[in-house]
């Protein structure tokens, strides 16, 4: 046997020698995948079980904190006439109608919102024009609605309210989806603030809540009063706002 035929034998086992450890490398590695893929999605396909747990999440309702039960006994002693029933309802159409907004790119489309919120949609279409992007809300439905918060601040009482939403969300730029998906739904859940401001003067100052009566100077002990309960004057000229929709934002990991 020839030196050049020596050499060449001496490659071709090395060469069968790398391919066997890369072999025996790969198997080893597939196998692991393959018992992480069972332990964690319970099917031997990594990308079949990552699909499969996109697409329960796709169909499984974010869970809301629900405070109603707590909170509504509380804002009704300060609101003997306040509805959650109504206000659930004001509060559910106005975020399908600011998504709608938003995807057409319409304002007029915003209903039951107060100027500020319709500033926030305005704001935010007018960040999509600017980036050059469409946004797209289809096929929206509200899971469940309730109470998450309730706070009196600084002039103002404000209750949160969310949402569990489920839709169809992505951006298109130049007709290209460059986030979302056409075909995957989104799970999510948004906070809606319902805000009444009791006094103008005390919540620009960012003061403590407080009111008395125009005429005897007692405490209004029930925010949502409108007559004096010591001296039964109207007192209705102290509430400068009715309950109002303000803002409204996606719950992630940032926000409480």
């Amino acid at each position: 046997m020839s030196k050049s035929q020596i050499i060449w034998l001496v490659i071709l086992f090395l060469i069968l020698a790398i391919a066997c450890a890369a072999y025996v490398a790969y198997r080893k590695i597939q196998r692991k995948i393959r018992n992480f893929s069972r332990e964690i999605f319970g099917t031997d396909d990594l990308i079949e079980g990552w699909n499969q747990q996109a697409d329960e999440l796709a169909e499984t309702p974010k869970s809301v904190s629900g405070m109603t039960r707590l909170m509504e006994p509380q804002i009704a002693r300060d609101f003997p006439d306040f509805s959650w029933t109504q206000f659930k309802g004001k509060a559910e159409n106005m975020l399908i109608s600011a998504l709608q907004a938003i995807a057409a790119g319409d304002i007029s489309l915003l209903t039951g919102a107060s100027s500020e919120l319709q500033d926030q949609v305005s704001g935010m279409i007018a960040d999509n024009k600017t980036a050059g992007v469409k946004e797209f809300y289809n096929n929206i439905h509200i899971h469940q609605t309730e109470i998450a918060n309730y706070v009196k601040k600084e002039g103002k009482c404000v209750i949160t309210i969310q949402s569990a939403v489920e839709f169809y969300h992505y951006i298109e730029q130049n007709g290209v989806v460059t986030e979302g998906s056409k075909e995957r739904k989104t799970q999510s859940k948004y906070n809606i603030e319902l805000v009444y401001i009791q006094d103008a003067a005390i919540a620009d100052k960012g003061n403590a809540i407080g009111t008395t009566c125009p005429n005897c100077g007692a405490p209004i002990t029930n925010l949502g009063s409108m007559v004096c309960e010591y001296c039964g004057s109207a007192v209705t000229p102290v509430n400068i706002r009715v309950w109002s929709l303000e803002r409204f934002y996606a719950v992630d990991y940032r926000h409480a």
